[in-house]
């Protein structure tokens, strides 16, 4: 019986359709209106070894897949910001920062499938990427029948992009006073970069992630602080207070962080 070809790093080239072809002069990344469920699903590949890209992007062409590539890290979350894929295909060993740090930063914003192509074969390793939001653990070498099988199963399992309202998978948040850009880990106002510690930037990110609805304290507390919180809502007050004196143009009468007295609070973007 004729196995599935495996699929391993050997030296080549980026394919002349990908945007960062390292021979070539690249364009600035040009971003995309988020489409209809008709359109054709956009992949992003993420790896930097191009035999394995050029024979992702080949076998994803031919299949209709629209395909952009990315050589690093830094640049996945600048593609994904502006292109909006479907479906992401990352791998973990990535020149400037590990894959899991992707993963991370592409979680605190959207919930487009990821899944890992990795060369790495520990459980430890595979929980890891799991349990910071990867979808499905493929590892190299991989045949490609198994892998696009995989695809099409996360694709499918993938809830419409708000469906259950809060903030759609978009990375930068705006409102009249400030802009939030989830993908950069970044809050500006009046043109200049708000500084947030890393617990006033959890908190934000979590309200902001589900704009328009309460989110209880007890959540807040749980997913800002761990899951042996939940009745320290004394913290909640003084976190809140500093991001209204931070971000709100009257910290006294809030207009985007709202409390909802012994309940929790709420972010409202108008």
């Amino acid at each position: 019986m004729t196995r599935p070809r495996a699929y391993t790093a050997r030296p080549d080239v980026f394919p002349s359709s990908s945007p960062y072809n390292p021979g070539s002069q690249c364009s600035p990344i040009q971003p995309v209106q988020q489409k209809g469920r008709s359109a054709m699903t956009r992949v992003l590949v993420v790896d930097d070894e191009p035999q394995i890209v050029r024979a992702l992007v080949i076998n994803l062409k031919a299949r209709q897949y629209e395909v952009d590539a990315a050589p690093d890290g830094a640049t996945a979350l600048q593609l994904a910001a502006a292109r909006h894929p479907d479906v992401v295909l990352l791998d973990l060993g990535l020149p400037d920062m590990d894959g899991v740090e992707v993963i991370r930063g592409l979680r605190g914003w959207t919930r487009v499938p990821i899944l890992v192509l990795s060369a790495r074969q520990t459980s430890d390793e595979k929980v890891e990427a799991l349990d910071a939001g990867a979808d499905d653990y493929v590892t190299k070498p991989f045949g490609m029948d198994e892998l696009l099988a995989r695809l099409r199963a996360s694709v499918r399992r993938a809830e419409p992009v708000g469906q259950e309202g809060g903030t759609e998978d978009v990375a930068l948040v705006q409102t009249a006073g400030f802009t939030v850009d989830l993908a950069a880990k970044k809050v500006h106002r009046e043109g200049r970069d708000v500084r947030l510690t890393p617990t006033e930037w959890h908190l934000l990110e979590v309200l902001v992630r589900n704009a328009g609805r309460l989110v209880s304290q007890k959540q807040l507390l749980q997913e800002v602080w761990g899951p042996s919180y939940g009745t320290e809502t004394n913290y909640l007050r003084v976190y809140m207070a500093q991001l209204r004196r931070k971000l709100e143009a009257d910290p006294s009468h809030p207009r985007h962080f709202v409390t909802e007295p012994g309940m929790g609070y709420r972010f409202e973007r108008d």
